[in-house]
């Protein structure tokens, strides 16, 4: 294939991943802005007094960059295990694996959807998080890059998942055992400074925490963890999954009988 047939393949892929969390933007976009607002509504105005302030900053401010990207991840994690285990599913991605369309579009086309779908709820969970409190922005730019990178390491991480599932109840296990309980040991709702230095050592094998830092940076200035740091494994997490993700659609893990 010439470059001109791969963008128009990549522009059909992402077209087609996009449309199909749009039509159905009630169950896809509106449930987590929904539930975010509780966490606003129960976190930051009923318990957030109580907390007083986390880092300097009253607590429904420190915990808006971090229930922003809890949105994000979960969003673009499930656009892409869901969108890839349907196709398998329904038996259609063998006609991709078997077109001339390479395999890196491919991916990059699954991809491409679900950071679509993490971006279209983070924008809209910031905007209801205006509701709670004004919107102060430290560093657009390390904002804006931390939240594309994070939209898709977990695109990648979703579509491993979907690659490995054998059934719809599989593509629900990462996300309940692994992903969610990462999510909320990720300094979200806290400082790991607050934490005991055992559990301090122990917060910091956990990636997601690197991420929230440096979006919380982005909005206030403030991290637990070094900008360098968390940018450097981001971007290896990203670089290793990808790799991963071409090696399985090369070798049709799961999907070639």
């Amino acid at each position: 294939m010439n470059t001109g047939e791969k963008l128009i393949a990549l522009k059909a892929i992402v077209t087609k991943e996009i449309l199909r969390f749009s039509r159905i933007w009630i169950q896809t976009v509106l449930p987590p802005v929904i539930t975010t607002a509780l966490y606003f509504i129960i976190f930051g105005n009923l318990i957030g007094p109580r907390i007083g302030e986390m880092d300097g900053f009253g607590y429904m401010e420190f915990i808006i960059p971090g229930l922003i990207m809890m949105a994000v991840i979960t969003n673009s994690y499930a656009n892409v295990v869901s969108s890839f285990y349907g196709s398998k599913f329904q038996r259609h991605i063998e006609e991709m694996l078997i077109s001339p369309v390479p395999n890196y579009i491919i991916l990059i086309g699954y991809v491409s959807g679900g950071v679509a779908r993490g971006l279209t709820v983070g924008v809209a969970v910031t905007v209801v998080s205006l509701v709670f409190h004004p919107l102060n922005i430290h560093s657009l730019w390390v904002m804006f890059s931390m939240i594309i990178l994070t939209a898709i390491l977990f695109s990648l991480a979703g579509l491993i998942n979907g690659v490995y599932a054998k059934s719809f109840d599989d593509i629900s296990i990462i996300p309940t055992f692994v992903l969610t309980p990462l999510t909320y040991l990720g300094g979200i709702f806290y400082s790991i400074s607050m934490l005991p230095e055992f559990w301090q050592q122990l917060s910091l094998a956990n990636p997601i925490l690197y991420m929230v830092n440096a979006f919380r940076y982005g909005f206030l200035g403030v991290s637990d963890i070094s900008l360098l740091t968390s940018y450097a494994i981001s971007i290896g997490f990203i670089i290793a999954l990808y790799v991963f993700s071409l090696y399985l659609l090369r070798k049709g893990h799961g999907i070639r009988t």
